[in-house]
């Protein structure tokens, strides 16, 4: 069984906090299933944006972890907004968190990309 997405997002931002860095959630979604987007905010005025993976990425074995895949990687704050504006537009139970943090380390669960064989 999967965690709430209410206290996985509770968790980041204490993990963020206990870094030293900044969290903030900009927009709430569905408390138990909600997607989560992170927003990487970095000191140049550049953001990271971090996605749920598609289940493509999902081992056969019905894994319970959240994983994630950059979306947008170092890119102008208006162009997080615009993409974050059309999957509002999709799916409007998401959640959005904000991280000020130059590295977030294994904070965001990447899914692991594999090459295609053909």
């Amino acid at each position: 069984m999967r965690l709430r997405t209410d206290i996985f997002v509770s968790a980041l931002l204490r993990r963020v906090f206990a870094m030293g860095d900044f969290a903030a959630v900009e927009k709430k979604g569905a408390e138990e299933a909600g997607a989560v987007f992170i927003r990487q905010h970095f000191r140049d005025g550049l953001e990271t944006l971090y996605g749920p993976a598609p289940q493509s990425a999902f081992d056969d074995g019905g894994s319970t972890e959240r994983l994630f895949e950059m979306r947008l990687e170092r890119r102008p704050a208006d162009d997080v907004r615009d993409m974050l504006d059309r999957e509002r537009k999709f799916d409007s139970d998401l959640w959005i968190v904000e991280l000020e943090a130059e590295e977030i380390g294994d904070l965001v669960p990447t899914a692991r990309r594999t090459e295609n064989p053909l």
